[in-house]
Parts: structure tokens; C-alpha cells; sequence
């Protein structure tokens, strides 16, 4: 990697050397004197992370402050290293301000999400031609992924499979780009390098771009493409559901030639909403615009009289699965609200049986 790439990469000649680096995070860590570095998750392990620093590819532990409030770093995020290089140990100590958060709801917890990847600019949602193409399940992205804050494009990968088959997947990807909204919907084959060039608006230098979608559907393969050479493993489709083997199995970041930053991530088994309320209206931006012209403003879109999503449906302007995709995904996100509410009060609830039996047990001392 040359001096020019380098520069590339850190946004500023003048900054650290660390992928996607700015101004903003040298201020931030301005803050902290004496043997402290800055660095970057590059991939992380059950209590090891891999960290890119000016000093190269370094292995870390989180202090034992950060690990007593609960507070993990996830691949992405710029983090503060405490340099004792000369007894070979590096510690993380805090964690730099985030300016975008990929997370999806923790189906075993109440009430915090499950974080995926950090100070993410543009997420590819990857699904691929033939069994994997679900609409419904990409609406649950696009609700995560704009509720991260970063830029969606759906990538259907695998179109070479298509060629010779009798069913012609111009209707899918229609179908794919009518809920998309003005969401980039681009058709490729990363095995046959098809179309990748239609990626080039999006892949700027310093830029971090995650991809996210259902195990087998080629995110790997397109990392291996970018790269111009093999460094994620992949396996051979299956031939009953036209499926990639599971392959990547943990969170791993790249860097590109250009510039660009990748985020690997394994495949999503099961999609949680957790607390993307405010990728809702952004999702469903066509019932949310309807909505304007109802009848009451706090329609439901159910039974109410003169609902303009309703009639719209009639008169098939919208589908009545794309209604009701609407309306499970909002009902899912009550009830998960309502689940962490109990669960806090639960803790709540457990905290006070506590103090109330330590003051039983110091008065019973005292007697």
C-alpha cells in the first residue's frame, strides 16, 4: 500500500493513519494525554479485539472500567488504546463518538439491542435471485438500516443464475424496487463480476460501507470481487435452494484499494426490530404519505372510516401485503417496547427488594 492509498484512507495527509479517520475523531481524542493511540475495531472475538492503529494490526482487551458498565466496542468504531507496548499489552479504554449505529433487537434481552457495526456511511442490503428474495424480509432491513443512520442500497446478487431459466426476474426486481422507495436497487453477479461497476458511485475513498443479509447469498464473494483476490472463505451453492454454505463467521473489516472501507458481517438468522421505530416511516414512506389524507390523524389504517391507505389499496395503488408487512412490523415494535418496559421495571422492582433486604440485614446487626 503506497503513501497516496494511505492518504486516501485517513480523509487527511495531515491525520492519523487509520481508515476512515476525520478531523472530528482528532478532536475527540485530543482529549487524552500521555500513552494513549487511537485505533479502529477491525474484527471482534469473544474478549479479544483486532485494531487498526498507526503502529499496524494490534490484539486488545477491553479495561475493567468499560467492562464493569457493559460497554463493548463492535467492528467500526474508533476506539482509545492505553499503549504499554513495552510489556507488549494494548487496553481499550473508551470508545470515540459514533456517528452511526448498525443494531437489531436481542431476541434473549428486554431492553437493549444487539449492536452490530459502528460509523457505518452506506449498509449494501445483499438478497440474491431465487429462494432468498423475500420482500417482506427486506422491509425489516431497511427499517434497521435507516434507523442506523447510514445510506441503504439493495444488491440482488446471483443474476447469472438466472440465464436460461423460463422465469424472467425483471418482475422480482420490479417488485423489489416499487417498496425500495428511492432506494438504489442495483442487479449484479459477484462470481461473474457482473455489474459490479454499478457499485463505483458508492465506494469513495474513507467511506465505510457494511454489507448485511441472509447467509448464502454471495457477501463474501463480493468482498473477494472488490478485493480483486480471495480473502473470505466461500463454499459452492446448494443446488435445492440455490444457497451459498454458511461461511463467514464473525465481523471483519477490509480495506480496498481505492479507499473504500467493507464490513463483512455473518448472515442474520433472524431479523428483531429492537427500538427502529424511526426506520418505520422512512421504510413504508408511501402509507406514511397517504396517511396525511385520512380521515383522523391518529388512523390505524384498520377500520377506520375514509382512510386514504385503505382506499389506496382498493384501488391498488399499494398491496394489502405491503398493508399488512405495515402494520406486523409496527405491532412488533409495541410489543417490544412493552417488553422492556416490564423489564425494567423488573429491574427496578429487584433493585429495591435488594436495598430493602440489606437495611433488614444491617438493622438485624445492629440489634
Amino acid at each position: 500500500m503506497n503513501d497516496k492509498d494511505r492518504d486516501k484512507m485517513s480523509n487527511n495527509s495531515n491525520l492519523p493513519f487509520i481508515p476512515g479517520w476525520n478531523a472530528s475523531l482528532e478532536s475527540a481524542f485530543s482529549a487524552y494525554k500521555g500513552p494513549y493511540i487511537p485505533g479502529r475495531i477491525v474484527t471482534q472475538h469473544k474478549t479479544v479485539w483486532n485494531i487498526l492503529t498507526e503502529k499496524g494490526e494490534l490484539q486488545a482487551t477491553i479495561s475493567g472500567a468499560m467492562r464493569k458498565v457493559g460497554k463493548q466496542p463492535v467492528v467500526g468504531d474508533f476506539v482509545v488504546l492505553l499503549d504499554q507496548s513495552d510489556l507488549n499489552s494494548y487496553t481499550i479504554v473508551d470508545i470515540l463518538p459514533r456517528t452511526s449505529c448498525l443494531s437489531r433487537g436481542s431476541a434473549g434481552d428486554l431492553s437493549e439491542d444487539q449492536l452490530i457495526a459502528a460509523n457505518i456511511d452506506t449498509i449494501f442490503i445483499v438478497t440474491a435471485v431465487g429462494h432468498d428474495l423475500n420482500l417482506r424480509r427486506l422491509e425489516r432491513y431497511l427499517t434497521i438500516v435507516y434507523s442506523s443512520g447510514a445510506k441503504p442500497v439493495i444488491l440482488i446478487n446471483k443474476i447469472d443464475l438466472t440465464e436460461g431459466l423460463p422465469d424472467d426476474p425483471s418482475a422480482t426486481i420490479q417488485e423489489i424496487k416499487d417498496i425500495a422507495g428511492d432506494v438504489p436497487v442495483i442487479a449484479l453477479s459477484a462470481l461473474s463480476k457482473t455489474n459490479l461497476e454499478q457499485l463505483d458511485p458508492f465506494m469513495k475513498p474513507a467511506e465505510t460501507i457494511a454489507l448485511i443479509g441472509s447467509s448464502g447469498v454471495g457477501k463474501s464473494t463480493l468482498i473477494n470481487a472488490l478485493l480483486h483476490h480471495n480473502v473470505q472463505k466461500t463454499s459452492d451453492v446448494r443446488e435445492d435452494d440455490d444457497k451459498g454454505r454458511h461461511t463467514t463467521t464473525v465481523r471483519q473489516l477490509f480495506l480496498l484499494p481505492n479507499g473504500t472501507i467493507f464490513v463483512d458481517n455473518p448472515g442474520i438468522r433472524e431479523i428483531q426490530l429492537g427500538d427502529s421505530s424511526d426506520g418505520i416511516d422512512r421504510t413504508f414512506s408511501d402509507i406514511t404519505e397517504l396517511a396525511q389524507n385520512c380521515r383522523f390523524k391518529d388512523c390505524t389504517h384498520r377500520n377506520e372510516p375514509r382512510c386514504a391507505v385503505r382506499e389506496a389499496v382498493d384501488q391498488g395503488v399499494i398491496t394489502q401485503e405491503r398493508l399488512d408487512s405495515f402494520h406486523k412490523l409496527n405491532d412488533e415494535l409495541a410489543f417490544q417496547a412493552d417488553k422492556a418496559e416490564i423489564g425494567l421495571k423488573g429491574v427496578e422492582k429487584k433493585k429495591y427488594k435488594g436495598i430493602a433486604l440489606a437495611r433488614k440485614y444491617i438493622a438485624s446487626k445492629r440489634q
